[in-house]
């Protein structure tokens, strides 16, 4: 592995939760600071053209791939397919270059975006779960910073309703499609990037999972039938 000692970390962030995918080289500097040095992002589709992302990210930040110390991770909750590719995309990274590797919630994600515009005060956070559910986390934006007061949870869709109904600030990816009032926003790997460069909590590749609150079920399949003449 690469020593950083005092040396920039360069954090390479990997966010496809939602529809609009990204990727960001984020470098942390020795005085704790962090920039971002490049991005690339799409939107629309099912299949995120990871590597090229990645590519047109380190063109930008005029960066080799050799030169990535970390992978960030957006692990949801969110879209479970894009999650797993970016999972996929990192622990090839960190079995090829035993690189650093880091999974941060895409909601956390969504808060910190949120408060970087300068929101204050109470803000609810929506993911499409699916089976007309959302998951839902409240943060509390200070002027210093933001903290969770609400974990993610299962919400329905009328308890989403209810909130937005009592003039609640409720953001989230593609929402405004269902609720008029909810105000879209969708975690970028730049703020990714960023929030990973505060960590030191390091993981091994096995261990990023995706968010999921629901139990995971699966239904055998039934033994073919036997048609006799």
């Amino acid at each position: 592995m690469k020593p950083t000692g005092e040396l920039p970390m360069k954090i390479l962030a990997v966010e496809f939760s939602s529809e609009l995918r990204s990727v960001a080289l984020v470098e942390k500097l020795p005085d704790g600071t962090s920039r971002v040095r490049g991005s690339a992002l799409e939107k629309g589709g099912r299949n995120a053209h990871a590597f090229d992302l990645v590519e047109l990210a380190l063109q930008e930040a005029k960066m080799e791939r050799e030169e990535i110390d970390c992978i960030a991770v957006g692990i949801g909750p969110g879209s479970y397919t894009g999650i797993r590719a970016a999972i996929a995309l990192a622990q090839d990274g960190h079995l090829g270059h035993e690189l650093k590797l880091v999974g941060i919630s895409s909601v956390e994600c969504l808060a910190a975006q949120t408060f970087a515009d300068g929101i204050r005060g109470r803000a609810s956070f929506i993911v499409d779960a699916q089976r007309n559910e959302f998951y839902l986390a409240t943060y509390e934006m200070g002027e210093n910073g933001f903290s969770e007061i609400e974990p993610l949870h299962l919400a329905t869709f009328v308890e989403v309703e209810k909130r937005i109904a009592e003039n609640q600030l409720v953001f989230g990816p593609d929402v405004k499609r269902l609720f008029a009032k909810a105000q879209d926003l969708y975690p970028n790997g730049e703020m990714l990037g960023q929030l990973a460069s505060q960590e030191t909590d390091f993981v091994s590749g096995e261990k990023l999972e995706p968010i999921y609150l629901r139990e995971v079920s699966f239904v055998k399949a039934p033994p073919p039938r036997v048609i006799s003449d």
